[in-house]
């Protein structure tokens, strides 16, 4: 698996969100923090440089994707055309957040105005002063993706039988199934997937009986389809609320974050969020 995908999976599962709402949990400091010029100098210039994570489907595979279309919206409500700046993830947020936030990196690529797909978490919020983070605008969780023909029930792993689950290996799927009732079903997983989506494909093609992993990279694939299930994963380890990711910007860009606030409560109270989810055949999940 690619590892700037391994490593931004381990980051979005460790920092589980407790956000509510796309008010987010920094508008009170949004509203308190210094004025700035960065709306002005992002209006100047005629574009919206936006942090996108590079392979992360389905929300960005080779310019397109949820966040991407996200990314169009927000650059069309603040009058200006959109400039993607796609990376690898490194080895932990904080990384990415100086990389792509509040310093660049130091080959010169970054910063962005604002980055995308950020744990709107408070421990993460307190541990990078420099950054502000709100504006969470979907919630992601673990799920597994079964046959119907095959295995027509599963409300606890034990049911899978013999079967044989596809799995991307180092990521909080793969390790959840790991680990699973003491390691009971090490021998039954098949885990050379990069992501979710490849093994929601590979079930589709009847490789195997079920698949583990993000419930977007699932849905993406088989929503929709009479003949598959994908429900929760039935692990008490596994992170039943998810977490909710959302925007970064620099500490200092006060203007610009509450102008992205605006524009993302507008996306979902019209509907637009929910559209853009949809076409991409997932369900849109309420931060």
């Amino acid at each position: 698996m690619n590892p700037s995908r391994r490593a931004l999976l381990g980051q979005l599962a460790a920092l589980a969100g407790t956000a509510s709402g796309l008010g987010g949990l920094q508008a009170a400091e949004i509203q308190a923090a210094q004025p700035s010029q960065s709306l002005d100098k992002i209006r100047t210039r005629g574009s919206l440089r936006v942090g996108i994570y590079q392979d992360m489907p389905p929300f960005h595979v080779q310019g397109r994707g949820i966040d991407v279309d996200i990314a169009q919206s927000l650059a069309q409500a603040l009058g200006v055309k959109l400039e993607l700046m796609a990376f690898n993830a490194d080895e932990n947020m904080n990384d990415d957040l100086r990389n792509m936030v509040w310093k660049g990196h130091y080959l010169g690529y970054g910063p962005a105005d604002v980055l995308m797909h950020v744990p709107v978490d408070k421990p993460l919020m307190d541990a990078t002063p420099q950054a502000l983070i709100f504006a969470p605008y979907f919630r992601e969780h673990i799920a597994l993706a079964r046959s119907k023909a095959r295995l027509p029930r599963l409300e606890q792993l034990s049911q899978l039988g013999r079967e044989i689950v596809a799995v991307p290996g180092q990521t909080l799927a793969g390790w959840l199934m790991l680990g699973a009732d003491g390691g009971a079903y090490q021998g039954q997983l098949n885990t050379h997937w990069k992501d979710g989506a490849e093994c929601a494909r590979a079930v589709l093609r009847g490789e195997f009986a079920a698949a583990v992993g993000l419930a977007s990279e699932l849905e993406s694939v088989l929503r929709g389809n009479a003949d598959f299930a994908i429900e929760a994963l039935p692990l008490p380890r596994a992170p039943r609320e998810g977490w909710a990711a959302g925007l970064a910007v620099k500490k200092g860009a006060a203007d610009l974050a509450q102008a992205l606030q605006a524009a993302l409560n507008t996306l979902a109270s019209g509907g637009e969020l929910q559209r853009i989810f949809e076409s991409h055949n997932v369900t849109w999940q309420k931060a």
